[in-house]
């Protein structure tokens, strides 16, 4: 499948057809770890800023339509299909979790993400309270 900009994108690429949910990194590794733990495949890839402050998960596109959780923020694709290269995405990106990395999910299922955020976000408070 051609890129957007008519060319052939490498032979590594995966399409895939998301949306893209953005965290705070802490946040985001405590629910990487929450979904790892689970006993069914709930994580995809996951991509994380170059400066450290984020985390992004792979979702199925139309999620940003209901997606409303305080301290993140969903991006739309308008369900185009993104093919995602076994190196970064974009300069200053990298991935945390590779397409095609452990079960092989192509995105984060939107529950387990919401939940596992909320999870992470109880855990860290605790923590934080401790301190």
């Amino acid at each position: 499948m051609p890129t957007p900009d008519g060319s052939t994108p490498p032979a590594d690429c995966v399409p895939v057809r998301c949306d893209l949910v953005t965290v705070p990194t802490r946040q985001g590794l405590e629910a990487v770890d929450i979904l790892r733990r689970t006993a069914a495949p709930a994580v995809g890839p996951v991509l994380h800023d170059g400066s450290g402050a984020t985390l992004g998960f792979l979702v199925p596109p139309g999620t940003a339509a209901g997606w409303d959780l305080p301290g993140s923020a969903c991006t739309r694709t308008w369900g185009r299909a993104t093919r995602l290269p076994a190196a970064p995405p974009a300069h200053g990106y990298g991935w945390l979790l590779p397409p095609g990395d452990g079960a092989g999910r192509r995105v984060t299922d939107p529950v387990a993400l919401r939940r596992a955020l909320g999870e992470a976000a109880r855990l860290i408070e605790a923590a934080d309270s401790r301190r």
